[in-house]
Parts: C-alpha cells; structure tokens; sequence
C-alpha cells in the first residue's frame, strides 16, 4: 500500500559546528536512485513552548526582536533546551519563569511539532500553563530584550487574522491549547 521510501544516507560531514549553528552536509540517494551530494541539514535543539493563560482569560505573551528578519513579533514564551539535561516540562516551566515572571498552577502537555523537518532537526514541545500568576520579575538571556503583554483569549484570533501574531509555532501552539481552553 505504501511504497514511499526513505532516502539513503552516503556521507555525512559537519560544515558549520558552532554553539549558536550547526549545519550538517549529507551525500543522499534518493528513492528513485538519484544522488543529491549537498543536502544540508540544520541541527536544532528541541524548543519547549507554553501558552500561558492567568484566572481572567488573558494570555501572557512576549514581544521580542527576531535579528534573522529584523522584526518584532508577539510570540508565546519558549526557549531551546538539551533533553540529556532536562525534560521538556522543566524547560518550559524555566522558560516561562525567566522571560515573563510568572509560574503556573497547573501545567499539562498539549503536543509535539516538528518544526521544519524538511531541513531542521528540532522539535516543539507544546504545553499549557493555567492560572499563571506573576511571583518576580524577568530573568533574561543577554540576547534577550522582552515585553510582556497580556491578551485577552477572545481577541487572539482576531490578532492572527490581522498579522499581529505570525510566528508558526505561536500560532500551532494557540490553536491547540484554545481547544483547551475554551471547553473548560
């Protein structure tokens, strides 16, 4: 029934290894016999993202700049971690402290996406956080300048709509959790 084979790994090098990039150069045969020799691969750490919301309905966001595109965008907070050293909840509820502040009285996992397997290794683990409450300020990366902004759950879809919320992982994580939210 399904014929779809995985393609073959020939070679493998490391052409970029750097704690902020790495990117890996493979030599593939494809299905069909062919042979592509510069197949890159970005490896990415894990991502573990949470949707914040508190016990008036408004979930907590970060505004931050993203140098890649130049731009700011509203985004849930979330943060890259080695499994080998954490799970994905603890880096989560990590996260959530250090860029907001604020730290969950109930935490259940919703789901997990790949990223862009296409070329990039990682995975976003998704979570909701519920009853948030703000317990001390933000504890920041030196690469990091963050806002919070609070938003109420009613106007998140129409913020989609309108662009304000366009990071794809964001916008994955939000349709999951208000799932979530709105049957409680």
């Amino acid at each position: 029934m399904n014929n779809l084979k995985k393609w073959k790994i020939l070679k493998s090098k490391m052409v970029l290894d750097n704690p902020w990039c790495q990117v890996r150069q493979d030599e593939i045969e494809l299905s069909n016999g062919k042979i592509i020799d510069d197949y890159f691969v970005s490896i990415k750490p894990d991502v573990a993202m949470v949707l914040p919301i508190n016990s008036n309905k408004e979930i907590i966001f970060v505004r931050q700049y993203r140098h890649a595109v130049g731009e700011f965008f509203l985004e849930l907070p979330a943060g890259n971690f080695d499994p080998t050293k954490e799970s994905a909840e603890v880096a989560a509820i990590r996260e959530l402290r250090e860029e907001t502040g604020y730290i969950p009285q109930e935490f259940s996992k919703i789901g997990t996406l790949y990223d862009k397997p296409s070329k990039d290794t990682n995975k976003i683990h998704l979570f909701l956080a519920e009853n948030v409450s703000k317990v001390g300020e933000q504890q920041l990366d030196i690469t990091e300048e963050i806002e919070v902004v609070l938003i109420p759950v009613e106007s998140v879809l129409d913020k989609i709509a309108q662009g304000e919320i366009s990071v794809a992982g964001t916008i994955a994580a939000l349709f999951l959790g208000l799932k979530f939210i709105t049957s409680q």
